[in-house]
């Protein structure tokens, strides 16, 4: 049972009498700031009162007298200007939670209306490592999709694979000029990965050419410009990966002048190696048989790789329909929008334009290339003819907002306006110096040494503190705690803000980490275990939940807000609203079991009751961890 809910639809019949308007603010029912006030307050009053020109408090007062909150309260309560304070009944919270402990959903209820979803989320580009980069997006997207399935809607995952872009063809050049037969037969991926790495690496300096050749006349007219922009050449000599770059800031500018014709060569070679690339790709994209047959050689292996990691993970899609899936749509999507007039050739490219504040959005280029707004156009396309999707939400990080922004709006203009479309932003994962996460040589980290390193840490950490576990249970458990650990540090953030990620505070146990909810639950099955206690036997003999101390009834109320916690989380799309609420739980729980001693309780009825608050708190926490995918452990 959703509280909140339940107490907002009392007083929504009240509310009727003031008005339609009025009826809305029935959902301005929050848990209350002050224990002390009460444990829910309703803070309509004021809005009520001003929409229909009232004193507040006397607003409050007909609230109060006018609602039917049944059995559910103890006492109601004006304070102030109009707030309403609501204090539960203690007999109805007990007996609740008894019956609560015999559902399996720990009183969440499934929706009403149960709603279709399309969440488009980890998008990793095919044949390239996975990075530090695709974790937010793959752990929120997944937590999400999990939350909304458990809510009872219909959830569709499907990962956009990029299988179809330049990468393709810098790999099949790669393949063609620089391949080691021996690392393909042994590890093919491995080896797509580094011929990826050769190419891209030789071409990069391509990305400075124009630069260096205005150096270089500078230089003709200047003899003094290499000194003064020292700094920058020796940047430029870096980025073209120029083994003895740093010698470069004490060097004589003579030797600036010769290294400056080097990175010349090296840049126009770097041209030719790049334009070849993208002449492989226009192959495959043209349809040429030898580059079609390396693509579908190549896919097989760059999807089982990706699958590995995401098994590792326990993240699963429904579908994973890449760019080359959408390819052969895009001619006719671009036809479609001419021909109703929502998009227009300027300069040879075929554009939407949104008035004089906003670029336009390019759907083909001047060369005849498609862009990612034409295939994810397509993507709508399809979703909706094949979907019926009522929502469709991109987890993509904010730094695309205006690219959705423009996708959407073309979306609705097309036609396509049932789903509500939402880009469900999230910031960057930052170091400890508060830039991107990166190696300490500079590289993007790679997703799986990342999950590797979290396990590794969590290992050491099981070491130390269950030596006695044996070694397949140690090396299970380090796999839950470190990826869990992983998972709760992203999760547990805003996803709107950067994050600084902090391996030390990650796996600590104590704090609002994923460590010490796992810690938190085996704790309290270890309870069970040490009391040789069984659920069945609890139940079968009339157990019930009995309120004798604040620190129960504190722990009682915490537990029955969890539906309250996970329909925020969903309403807003922010897991972290559960987080929160697990870690408060957590936090409740260690306070009730400080004062309150459960084996031995002064009485069997409170052993018994206070048993059933322990397997209540355990079933919470074990869900929650799980819809945030998760895994609970029973020993740590």
């Amino acid at each position: 049972m959703n509280l909140r809910k339940r107490l907002a639809a009392a007083i929504r019949p009240v509310l009727a009498r003031y008005g339609e308007e009025a009826v809305g603010y029935a959902d301005l029912v929050r848990p209350a700031q002050q224990p002390r006030f009460g444990d829910y307050q309703i803070n309509c009053a004021m809005a009520v009162g001003k929409l229909i020109g009232r004193p507040p408090r006397e607003v409050a007062e007909e609230i109060v007298r006018g609602a039917d909150f049944g059995e559910l309260v103890e006492e109601v309560s004006v304070a102030g200007p109009g707030f309403i304070n609501i204090r539960l009944s203690d007999k109805w919270l007990a007996d609740y939670l008894t019956t609560a402990v015999a559902d399996e959903r720990v009183g969440v209820e499934r929706v009403e209306e149960a709603k279709r979803f399309v969440i488009d989320f980890s998008s990793p580009n095919v044949a390239k490592p996975m990075h530090v980069g695709h974790l937010r997006s793959t752990i929120i997207g997944d937590a999400l999709a999990r939350m909304l399935r458990f809510m009872g809607h219909v959830v569709i995952t499907d990962n956009h694979l990029g299988d179809w872009g330049t990468q393709f063809g810098m790999i099949i050049y790669g393949y063609k000029h620089f391949l080691d037969e021996e690392n393909w037969q042994r590890d093919p991926v491995a080896e797509l990965a580094r011929l990826y790495q050769v190419v891209y690496n030789r071409a990069k300096p391509a990305e400075i050419a124009d630069e260096l050749e205005r150096l270089a006349k500078q230089a003709q007219a200047d003899p003094d410009v290499l000194a003064r922009k020292r700094d920058r050449v020796v940047e430029l000599a870096a980025e073209a990966g120029l083994d003895d770059w740093q010698s470069l800031r004490e060097a004589p500018v003579d030797r600036l002048r010769e290294v400056l014709g080097v990175l010349r060569e090296r840049a126009e070679q770097a041209r030719a190696i790049a334009e070849a690339a993208r002449q492989e790709t226009a192959r495959l994209h043209a349809g040429d048989p030898e580059n079609r047959a390396l693509w579908e050689t190549f896919m097989p292996h760059c999807i089982e790789e990706l699958n590995r990691i995401y098994r590792r993970l326990d993240v699963h899609f429904d579908y994973m329909l890449g760019e080359s899936f959408y390819q052969p749509m895009l001619e006719s999507v671009v036809n479609e929008l001419l021909e109703r007039g929502i998009a227009t050739e300027s300069e040879g490219a075929v554009c939407v334009f949104f008035g004089e504040d906003e670029p336009p959005c390019i759907i083909r280029k001047s060369d005849g290339a498609y862009t990612y707004a034409t295939t994810d156009l397509a993507t709508i396309k399809y979703r909706v003819e094949n979907f019926d999707p009522d929502h469709i939400l991109y987890v993509v990080d904010y730094r695309q907002s205006l690219h959705f922004k423009q996708v959407f709006e073309i979306a609705r203009r097309w036609g396509y306006t049932k789903p509500e479309y939402v880009h469900v932003a999230f910031g960057t994962v930052l170091g400890p110096d508060r830039r991107p996460f990166r190696t300490r040589e500079g590289g993007t980290i790679g997703l799986e040494l990342l999950i590797q390193e979290a396990v590794n840490r969590a290992r050491r950490i099981v070491d130390e503190n269950s030596p006695h576990l044996s070694e397949d249970e140690r090396q299970q458990i380090a796999e839950a705690v470190g990826i869990g650990a992983l998972k709760y540090a992203d999760l547990s953030q805003n996803r709107t803000s950067d994050y600084v990620f902090s391996w030390e505070k990650m796996l600590a146990m104590q704090g609002n980490t994923g460590t010490y909810l796992q810690y938190a639950y085996a704790r309290i099955r270890s309870i069970f275990r040490k009391g040789e206690v069984r659920l069945e036997d609890l139940l079968s003999g009339g157990a019930r939940v009995l309120l004798s101390h604040a620190s129960e009834r504190d722990l009682a109320l915490k537990i029955i807000r969890f539906p309250e916690a996970i329909e925020q989380a969903v309403r807003e799309y922010m897991p972290h609203y559960l987080t929160t609420y697990l870690y408060e739980l957590a936090e409740t729980f260690s306070t009730f079991y400080n004062h309150c001693d459960v084996l031995r309780a002064e009485s069997e009825q409170l052993r018994s009751s206070r048993l059933l608050l322990c397997e209540l708190t355990a079933r919470v926490l074990s869900t929650g961890l799980q819809l945030l995918g998760i895994r609970p452990v029973e020993r740590m």
